[in-house]
Protein backbone atom coordinates (compact mmCIF):
# COMPACT_ATOMS: atom_id res chain seq x y z
CA UNK A 1 0.00 0.00 0.00
CA UNK A 2 1.48 3.59 -0.89
CA UNK A 3 2.28 5.58 1.72
CA UNK A 4 -0.50 8.83 2.05
CA UNK A 5 0.92 12.21 1.12
CA UNK A 6 -0.80 14.95 3.09
CA UNK A 7 0.63 17.10 0.23
CA UNK A 8 -1.66 15.32 -2.54
CA UNK A 9 -4.61 17.38 -2.54
CA UNK A 10 -2.13 20.83 -3.81
CA UNK A 11 -0.95 17.93 -5.96
CA UNK A 12 -3.81 17.14 -8.02
CA UNK A 13 -4.13 21.14 -8.44
CA UNK A 14 -0.95 21.35 -9.93
CA UNK A 15 -1.40 18.61 -12.16
CA UNK A 16 -4.38 20.28 -14.06
CA UNK A 17 -3.18 21.64 -17.49
CA UNK A 18 -2.14 24.74 -17.41
CA UNK A 19 -2.17 26.05 -14.00
CA UNK A 20 1.36 26.25 -13.35
CA UNK A 21 1.74 28.68 -15.73
CA UNK A 22 -1.10 31.11 -14.80
CA UNK A 23 -0.20 30.94 -11.09
CA UNK A 24 3.71 31.46 -11.72
CA UNK A 25 2.96 34.84 -13.12
CA UNK A 26 0.01 35.47 -11.50
CA UNK A 27 2.13 35.85 -8.43
CA UNK A 28 4.75 37.88 -10.05
CA UNK A 29 1.74 40.68 -10.46
CA UNK A 30 0.35 39.83 -6.94
CA UNK A 31 3.83 40.14 -4.87
CA UNK A 32 4.02 43.77 -5.16
CA UNK A 33 0.76 44.43 -3.92
CA UNK A 34 2.00 43.55 -0.55
CA UNK A 35 5.18 46.13 -2.00
CA UNK A 36 2.89 49.42 -2.68
CA UNK A 37 1.53 50.30 0.48
CA UNK A 38 4.77 49.68 2.59
CA UNK A 39 6.86 51.79 0.12
CA UNK A 40 4.71 54.69 -0.76
CA UNK A 41 4.82 54.60 3.47
CA UNK A 42 8.38 55.25 3.39
CA UNK A 43 9.14 57.15 0.24
CA UNK A 44 6.80 59.79 1.33
CA UNK A 45 7.72 59.81 5.09
CA UNK A 46 10.91 59.95 4.29
CA UNK A 47 10.64 63.07 2.21
CA UNK A 48 8.08 64.44 4.25
CA UNK A 49 8.82 63.57 7.53
CA UNK A 50 4.92 62.73 8.40
CA UNK A 51 3.24 59.37 8.73
CA UNK A 52 -0.14 60.86 9.24
CA UNK A 53 0.45 62.48 5.36
CA UNK A 54 1.50 59.07 3.96
CA UNK A 55 -0.88 57.20 5.66
CA UNK A 56 -3.53 59.67 3.92
CA UNK A 57 -2.08 59.09 0.71
CA UNK A 58 -2.28 54.98 0.62
CA UNK A 59 -5.81 55.55 1.84
CA UNK A 60 -6.79 57.55 -0.76
CA UNK A 61 -5.35 55.81 -3.26
CA UNK A 62 -7.01 52.00 -1.67
CA UNK A 63 -10.47 54.19 -1.80
CA UNK A 64 -10.10 55.15 -5.42
CA UNK A 65 -9.98 51.58 -6.01
CA UNK A 66 -12.22 50.88 -4.16
CA UNK A 67 -14.59 52.54 -6.80
CA UNK A 68 -12.88 51.61 -9.79
CA UNK A 69 -12.46 48.24 -9.43
CA UNK A 70 -15.65 46.45 -9.28
CA UNK A 71 -16.06 48.86 -12.96
CA UNK A 72 -13.29 47.19 -13.62
CA UNK A 73 -14.00 43.66 -13.01
CA UNK A 74 -17.29 44.55 -14.71
CA UNK A 75 -15.61 44.71 -17.73
CA UNK A 76 -13.42 41.71 -17.25
CA UNK A 77 -16.77 39.62 -17.02
CA UNK A 78 -18.24 41.16 -20.10
CA UNK A 79 -14.60 41.04 -22.49
CA UNK A 80 -12.28 38.70 -20.85
CA UNK A 81 -9.36 38.78 -18.51
CA UNK A 82 -6.81 38.96 -21.68
CA UNK A 83 -8.27 42.31 -22.84
CA UNK A 84 -8.75 44.21 -19.88
CA UNK A 85 -5.82 43.35 -17.72
CA UNK A 86 -3.12 44.68 -19.69
CA UNK A 87 -4.71 48.10 -20.17
CA UNK A 88 -5.77 48.32 -16.73
CA UNK A 89 -1.99 47.46 -15.50
CA UNK A 90 -0.23 49.97 -17.59
CA UNK A 91 -2.73 52.92 -16.40
CA UNK A 92 -1.58 51.79 -13.02
CA UNK A 93 1.87 51.24 -12.87
CA UNK A 94 2.06 55.18 -14.89
CA UNK A 95 0.34 56.03 -11.79
CA UNK A 96 3.17 54.47 -9.71
CA UNK A 97 5.82 56.06 -11.72
CA UNK A 98 4.38 59.73 -11.55
CA UNK A 99 4.25 59.68 -7.86
CA UNK A 100 7.65 59.08 -7.73
CA UNK A 101 8.11 61.57 -10.08
CA UNK A 102 6.15 64.06 -7.83
CA UNK A 103 8.15 62.94 -4.01
CA UNK A 104 11.56 63.42 -5.99
CA UNK A 105 10.61 66.75 -7.58
CA UNK A 106 8.62 68.02 -3.94
CA UNK A 107 5.54 68.77 -5.70
CA UNK A 108 2.70 69.81 -3.60
CA UNK A 109 1.41 67.66 -1.11
CA UNK A 110 -2.26 67.43 -3.80
CA UNK A 111 -0.08 66.03 -6.48
CA UNK A 112 0.70 62.98 -4.06
CA UNK A 113 -2.99 62.31 -3.15
CA UNK A 114 -4.02 62.42 -7.50
CA UNK A 115 -0.65 60.08 -8.04
CA UNK A 116 -1.54 57.41 -5.89
CA UNK A 117 -5.35 57.53 -6.86
CA UNK A 118 -4.74 56.91 -10.68
CA UNK A 119 -3.56 53.58 -9.47
CA UNK A 120 -7.02 52.76 -9.05
CA UNK A 121 -7.42 51.37 -12.39
CA UNK A 122 -5.08 47.83 -10.78
CA UNK A 123 -6.62 44.76 -11.85
CA UNK A 124 -7.64 42.46 -9.29
CA UNK A 125 -5.05 39.65 -10.31
CA UNK A 126 -5.81 37.19 -7.22
CA UNK A 127 -9.57 37.46 -7.87
CA UNK A 128 -8.56 36.90 -11.77
CA UNK A 129 -7.02 33.38 -10.24
CA UNK A 130 -9.65 32.60 -8.12
CA UNK A 131 -12.19 33.13 -11.13
CA UNK A 132 -9.56 30.27 -12.88
CA UNK A 133 -9.92 27.95 -10.35
CA UNK A 134 -13.65 28.70 -10.01
CA UNK A 135 -13.80 27.39 -13.72
CA UNK A 136 -11.75 24.78 -13.77
CA UNK A 137 -12.56 23.26 -10.70
CA UNK A 138 -16.87 23.69 -10.48
CA UNK A 139 -17.74 20.07 -10.39
CA UNK A 140 -15.70 19.21 -7.35
CA UNK A 141 -15.95 21.58 -4.36
CA UNK A 142 -13.46 19.74 -2.35
CA UNK A 143 -10.90 20.47 -4.92
CA UNK A 144 -12.06 24.48 -5.23
CA UNK A 145 -11.59 24.47 -1.21
CA UNK A 146 -8.81 23.62 -1.38
CA UNK A 147 -7.77 26.12 -4.20
CA UNK A 148 -9.12 28.33 -2.49
CA UNK A 149 -7.00 27.90 0.50
CA UNK A 150 -3.64 27.79 -1.45
CA UNK A 151 -4.79 31.58 -3.35
CA UNK A 152 -5.09 32.52 0.22
CA UNK A 153 -2.08 31.54 0.88
CA UNK A 154 -0.26 33.07 -2.20
CA UNK A 155 -1.67 35.91 -0.62
CA UNK A 156 -0.41 36.09 3.00
CA UNK A 157 3.03 35.28 1.55
CA UNK A 158 3.28 38.31 -0.97
CA UNK A 159 2.27 40.66 2.13
CA UNK A 160 4.49 38.63 4.01
CA UNK A 161 7.50 38.93 1.71
CA UNK A 162 6.44 42.31 -0.26
CA UNK A 163 6.83 44.24 3.11
CA UNK A 164 10.56 42.44 3.63
CA UNK A 165 11.55 43.47 -0.40
CA UNK A 166 10.11 46.86 0.08
CA UNK A 167 11.48 48.01 3.16
CA UNK A 168 14.81 46.36 2.07
CA UNK A 169 14.96 48.54 -1.52
CA UNK A 170 13.61 51.65 0.45
CA UNK A 171 16.16 51.89 3.15
CA UNK A 172 19.46 49.79 1.63
CA UNK A 173 19.04 51.84 -1.79
CA UNK A 174 16.81 54.84 -1.81
CA UNK A 175 13.27 55.66 -0.66
CA UNK A 176 11.78 55.37 -4.22
CA UNK A 177 13.21 51.68 -5.01
CA UNK A 178 10.61 50.32 -3.59
CA UNK A 179 7.57 51.38 -5.53
CA UNK A 180 9.66 51.42 -8.99
CA UNK A 181 10.47 47.68 -8.35
CA UNK A 182 6.93 47.34 -7.65
CA UNK A 183 5.56 48.84 -10.63
CA UNK A 184 7.76 46.90 -12.79
CA UNK A 185 7.10 43.47 -11.34
CA UNK A 186 3.56 44.01 -11.41
CA UNK A 187 3.70 44.97 -14.85
CA UNK A 188 5.35 41.98 -16.03
CA UNK A 189 3.45 39.56 -14.49
CA UNK A 190 0.11 41.38 -15.07
CA UNK A 191 0.73 40.81 -18.78
CA UNK A 192 2.21 37.42 -18.83
CA UNK A 193 -0.63 36.10 -16.43
CA UNK A 194 -3.10 37.54 -19.20
CA UNK A 195 -1.36 35.83 -21.85
CA UNK A 196 -2.33 32.24 -20.27
CA UNK A 197 -5.48 31.81 -22.65
CA UNK A 198 -5.78 28.23 -22.18
CA UNK A 199 -7.40 28.38 -18.59
CA UNK A 200 -8.91 31.86 -19.03
CA UNK A 201 -12.79 31.56 -18.11
CA UNK A 202 -14.88 31.89 -21.17
CA UNK A 203 -17.34 35.29 -20.96
CA UNK A 204 -20.47 33.93 -20.44
CA UNK A 205 -22.27 36.38 -22.80
CA UNK A 206 -25.81 34.84 -21.84
CA UNK A 207 -25.60 35.51 -18.14
CA UNK A 208 -23.83 38.34 -17.25
CA UNK A 209 -25.88 40.98 -15.48
CA UNK A 210 -26.16 44.22 -16.05
CA UNK A 211 -26.97 45.15 -12.45
CA UNK A 212 -24.31 44.86 -9.64
CA UNK A 213 -24.25 41.50 -7.94
CA UNK A 214 -25.12 43.39 -4.30
CA UNK A 215 -29.01 43.75 -5.22
CA UNK A 216 -31.24 41.56 -3.70
CA UNK A 217 -28.39 39.58 -2.56
CA UNK A 218 -28.34 40.53 1.37
CA UNK A 219 -26.08 37.38 1.95
CA UNK A 220 -23.21 39.00 -0.20
CA UNK A 221 -23.28 42.56 1.72
CA UNK A 222 -23.17 40.72 5.27
CA UNK A 223 -20.05 39.24 3.46
CA UNK A 224 -18.68 42.83 2.37
CA UNK A 225 -19.44 44.68 5.52
CA UNK A 226 -17.40 42.28 7.17
CA UNK A 227 -14.79 42.08 5.29
CA UNK A 228 -14.77 46.23 5.76
CA UNK A 229 -13.84 45.60 9.12
CA UNK A 230 -11.43 43.47 8.41
CA UNK A 231 -9.84 45.48 5.82
CA UNK A 232 -9.86 48.25 8.53
CA UNK A 233 -7.70 45.59 10.90
CA UNK A 234 -4.87 44.93 8.07
CA UNK A 235 -4.01 48.74 7.34
CA UNK A 236 -4.29 49.96 10.98
CA UNK A 237 -1.97 47.14 11.76
CA UNK A 238 0.34 47.56 8.67
CA UNK A 239 0.87 51.90 9.59
CA UNK A 240 0.92 51.81 13.40
CA UNK A 241 4.07 48.77 13.26
CA UNK A 242 5.84 50.86 10.90
CA UNK A 243 5.60 53.81 13.17
CA UNK A 244 5.89 51.49 16.39
CA UNK A 245 9.15 50.36 14.81
CA UNK A 246 10.50 53.66 14.05
CA UNK A 247 10.18 54.96 17.20
CA UNK A 248 11.94 52.23 18.95
CA UNK A 249 14.93 52.96 16.53
CA UNK A 250 14.44 49.95 13.98
CA UNK A 251 12.71 50.82 11.10
CA UNK A 252 14.29 48.96 8.82
CA UNK A 253 12.98 45.73 10.81
CA UNK A 254 9.41 46.75 9.84
CA UNK A 255 9.01 44.54 7.02
CA UNK A 256 10.39 41.83 8.60
CA UNK A 257 8.17 42.56 11.63
CA UNK A 258 5.30 42.50 9.72
CA UNK A 259 5.91 39.47 7.72
CA UNK A 260 5.81 37.59 10.63
CA UNK A 261 2.31 38.00 10.87
CA UNK A 262 1.85 37.15 7.04
CA UNK A 263 4.18 33.99 7.76
CA UNK A 264 1.37 33.00 10.78
CA UNK A 265 -1.52 33.54 8.11
CA UNK A 266 0.19 31.72 4.92
CA UNK A 267 1.04 28.51 7.27
CA UNK A 268 -2.61 28.93 8.70
CA UNK A 269 -4.01 29.02 4.94
CA UNK A 270 -2.10 26.09 3.86
CA UNK A 271 -3.09 23.75 6.52
CA UNK A 272 -6.77 24.61 6.03
CA UNK A 273 -6.88 23.97 2.64
CA UNK A 274 -6.00 19.89 3.85
CA UNK A 275 -8.96 19.85 6.22
CA UNK A 276 -12.68 18.88 4.87
CA UNK A 277 -14.77 21.31 6.72
CA UNK A 278 -17.95 19.51 7.91
CA UNK A 279 -19.77 23.00 9.01
CA UNK A 280 -21.35 25.15 6.02
CA UNK A 281 -19.49 28.93 5.28
CA UNK A 282 -21.86 29.87 6.84
CA UNK A 283 -21.93 28.99 10.06
CA UNK A 284 -18.11 29.04 9.95
CA UNK A 285 -17.24 32.34 9.21
CA UNK A 286 -18.42 33.75 12.59
CA UNK A 287 -15.85 31.65 14.17
CA UNK A 288 -13.50 32.10 12.31
CA UNK A 289 -14.11 36.44 12.74
CA UNK A 290 -14.00 34.95 16.80
CA UNK A 291 -10.70 33.83 16.65
CA UNK A 292 -9.36 36.98 14.62
CA UNK A 293 -10.82 39.37 17.00
CA UNK A 294 -9.16 37.55 20.12
CA UNK A 295 -6.27 37.30 18.78
CA UNK A 296 -6.07 40.99 17.52
CA UNK A 297 -5.43 41.80 20.86
CA UNK A 298 -2.43 40.41 21.62
CA UNK A 299 -0.05 42.89 19.63
CA UNK A 300 -2.03 45.75 22.17
CA UNK A 301 -0.57 43.82 24.98
CA UNK A 302 2.74 43.28 23.92
CA UNK A 303 3.58 46.55 22.92
CA UNK A 304 1.50 48.48 26.16
CA UNK A 305 3.36 45.60 28.74
CA UNK A 306 7.03 47.28 27.26
CA UNK A 307 7.78 44.48 25.55
CA UNK A 308 9.13 45.95 22.44
CA UNK A 309 9.79 44.37 18.96
CA UNK A 310 10.23 40.79 19.80
CA UNK A 311 7.16 40.15 21.76
CA UNK A 312 5.48 42.49 19.14
CA UNK A 313 6.74 40.23 16.17
CA UNK A 314 5.48 36.71 18.43
CA UNK A 315 2.07 38.44 18.99
CA UNK A 316 2.05 39.22 15.03
CA UNK A 317 2.87 35.67 14.18
CA UNK A 318 0.58 34.21 16.40
CA UNK A 319 -2.52 36.71 15.58
CA UNK A 320 -1.61 36.54 12.02
CA UNK A 321 -2.83 32.18 12.41
CA UNK A 322 -6.97 33.51 11.97
CA UNK A 323 -6.29 35.41 9.54
CA UNK A 324 -6.42 32.75 5.95
CA UNK A 325 -8.81 31.05 7.60
CA UNK A 326 -11.25 33.81 8.13
CA UNK A 327 -10.52 34.71 4.04
CA UNK A 328 -10.84 31.51 2.74
CA UNK A 329 -14.30 30.97 4.59
CA UNK A 330 -15.12 34.32 3.56
CA UNK A 331 -14.05 33.90 -0.22
CA UNK A 332 -16.02 30.57 -0.22
CA UNK A 333 -19.35 32.58 0.52
CA UNK A 334 -18.27 35.40 -1.83
CA UNK A 335 -18.21 32.69 -4.56
CA UNK A 336 -21.63 30.68 -3.72
CA UNK A 337 -23.31 33.89 -3.02
CA UNK A 338 -22.38 35.59 -6.69
CA UNK A 339 -24.46 35.07 -9.49
CA UNK A 340 -23.10 33.33 -12.33
CA UNK A 341 -21.60 35.27 -14.73
CA UNK A 342 -20.52 38.18 -12.09
CA UNK A 343 -17.83 36.12 -10.13
CA UNK A 344 -14.97 38.78 -11.30
CA UNK A 345 -16.86 41.48 -9.71
CA UNK A 346 -18.29 39.41 -7.36
CA UNK A 347 -14.88 38.93 -5.94
CA UNK A 348 -13.76 42.33 -6.54
CA UNK A 349 -16.05 43.44 -4.64
CA UNK A 350 -14.98 41.51 -1.76
CA UNK A 351 -11.19 42.88 -2.33
CA UNK A 352 -13.09 46.50 -2.71
CA UNK A 353 -14.61 45.95 0.80
CA UNK A 354 -10.93 45.36 2.01
CA UNK A 355 -9.26 47.96 0.10
CA UNK A 356 -11.79 50.15 1.50
CA UNK A 357 -11.61 49.35 5.16
CA UNK A 358 -7.89 49.31 4.60
CA UNK A 359 -7.71 53.14 3.51
CA UNK A 360 -9.79 53.84 6.37
CA UNK A 361 -7.33 51.49 8.68
CA UNK A 362 -4.17 53.16 7.44
CA UNK A 363 -5.60 57.06 7.96
CA UNK A 364 -6.50 55.80 11.52
CA UNK A 365 -3.82 53.73 12.15
CA UNK A 366 -1.08 56.73 10.86
CA UNK A 367 -3.12 59.48 13.50
CA UNK A 368 -3.40 56.88 16.34
CA UNK A 369 0.48 55.95 16.08
CA UNK A 370 1.66 59.50 15.35
CA UNK A 371 -0.20 60.56 18.93
CA UNK A 372 -0.75 57.54 20.74
CA UNK A 373 2.53 55.46 19.87
CA UNK A 374 2.17 51.87 21.11
CA UNK A 375 -1.37 52.74 22.14
CA UNK A 376 -2.43 52.50 18.20
CA UNK A 377 -2.86 48.87 18.55
CA UNK A 378 -6.22 49.68 19.47
CA UNK A 379 -7.54 50.49 16.39
CA UNK A 380 -6.70 46.98 15.06
CA UNK A 381 -7.79 45.56 17.82
CA UNK A 382 -11.36 47.53 17.35
CA UNK A 383 -11.29 46.83 13.86
CA UNK A 384 -11.65 42.73 14.38
CA UNK A 385 -14.06 43.21 17.03
CA UNK A 386 -16.05 45.34 14.46
CA UNK A 387 -16.12 42.45 12.06
CA UNK A 388 -17.13 39.74 14.17
CA UNK A 389 -20.25 42.12 15.76
CA UNK A 390 -21.12 42.71 11.81
CA UNK A 391 -20.90 38.98 10.94
CA UNK A 392 -23.01 38.13 13.94
CA UNK A 393 -25.53 40.10 12.84
CA UNK A 394 -25.59 39.68 9.72
CA UNK A 395 -25.60 35.54 10.12
CA UNK A 396 -29.12 35.02 8.48
CA UNK A 397 -28.31 36.96 5.81
CA UNK A 398 -25.14 35.36 5.42
CA UNK A 399 -27.07 31.70 4.97
CA UNK A 400 -29.78 33.10 2.54
CA UNK A 401 -29.40 32.84 -2.02
CA UNK A 402 -29.27 35.68 -3.90
CA UNK A 403 -32.30 36.91 -5.35
CA UNK A 404 -33.35 35.87 -9.12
Amino acid sequence: MPPHNPLAPYARLFAVPGARAFTAWNLLARLPMGMFGVSAVLMISAARGSYALAGAVTATGLAATAVVGPLTARLVDRHGQARVTVPAAGLAALGSLALVVCVRADAPAWTLFACYAATATTPNTGGMSRARWSHLLRPDPAALHTANSFEQAADEACFMLGPVLATFLCTSFFPEAGTLTAALMFLTGAVLFAAQKRTEPPIATGSVRPRSPLRGNPGLTAVLAAFLCTGALFGSLEVVTIGFADAEGHRPAAGAVLALQAAGSCAAGLLYGLTRPSAPAAARFPRCLAAMAALALLPLAATTAGGGLPALAVALLLAGMATAPTMVTGMNLVQGLTPPGSLNEGMTLAVTGLLAGIAAGSAAGGYAVEHAGAAGYAVPAAAAATALLTATAGRRALAARPAA
